[in-house]
């Protein structure tokens, strides 16, 4: 299996979240995680940044976003999105969004709506 940067967009700090369990599980599966949340610094060990911009330049070169923000707050990401050139985009139940799907695949980027957890206990992450 091979290990991805990845940025969750929505990070929690509250263990009941999924965003949260995600993060968690990334972590334990080898994966470079850092979140994205305007008000929190770290989640269990997991540096989280206030802008996408932020956790991209910490990160590096990244390999998968996955969003756990709905709709309405993912709707004006396309360009920040592209901007980091990650090589797919999650969108984890709750979190679809068409619009931006489209526009992101326009420009190469292959999405997925489908759950993070799943995908990493199934071996297809």
């Amino acid at each position: 299996m091979s290990k991805h940067n990845t940025i969750v967009i929505g990070a929690s700090d509250n263990p009941e979240r999924y965003s949260y369990k995600a993060m968690i599980a990334l972590g334990k599966g080898g994966h470079s995680t850092v979140g994205v949340h305007p008000k929190l610094a770290s989640v269990c060990g997991v540096a989280i940044y206030p802008s996408i911009e932020l956790a991209a330049k910490a990160l590096g070169a990244v390999d998968t976003i996955t969003m756990y923000v709905g709709a309405k707050r993912s709707e004006g990401m396309a360009e920040v999105i592209l901007a980091t050139a990650p090589k797919r985009v999650i969108f984890n139940p709750g979190a679809e969004n068409e619009k931006l799907s489209l526009e992101l695949q326009r420009h190469g980027i292959l999405c997925r709506n489908a759950c993070t957890l799943v995908l990493l206990a199934t071996g297809q992450y």
